[in-house]
């Protein structure tokens, strides 16, 4: 969201009384969200890259603060941890090309030979195939 406050006052109004208002934010301030190795070899390869780390709420705490700032009673934030198995670098890379969200806006921004150095900075950083990538994301919930 361009204004998280916003739209959890917005989420908050619409929620009965005895409902729940949640979210749910990858840990990119931690370094521990799924693109947390994509960003890594981004940054080895252009410094002054901008990653998802700025964005609202990818931090421990940042969720429980935007939910008390849009007025959200009793929150409460926890910590989630989600392992995916990929069977082939391929498979893990393609969604990157996609052109989606910052990192495929970022890879649909390079020319072929930024795009085949950023892509072979991250096999090197990823074991072998099959492999498993944990992240961790932060999870908030609470009260009208």
């Amino acid at each position: 969201m361009t204004d998280p406050i916003a739209g959890l006052r917005e989420m908050r109004r619409v929620t009965h009384d005895d409902g729940i208002v949640a979210a749910c934010v990858w840990d990119h301030s931690g370094e521990r969200g799924p693109l947390s190795l994509y960003w890594r070899a981004a940054r080895d390869i252009d410094p002054d890259v901008t990653d998802e780390s700025y964005l609202a709420g990818t931090g421990e705490g940042e969720l429980t603060a935007l939910f008390e700032a849009a007025e959200l009673r009793d929150v409460e934030e926890v910590a989630l941890s989600v392992a995916v198995e990929h069977p082939t670098f391929d498979e893990w890379w393609e969604p990157y090309t996609l052109g989606v969200g910052p990192a495929g806006a970022y890879v649909a921004g390079l020319d072929a030979a930024g795009r085949d150095q950023l892509r072979a900075r991250c096999q090197e950083l990823l074991p072998e195939p099959p492999f498993v990538v944990t992240a961790k994301a932060w999870a908030a919930r609470g009260r009208p």
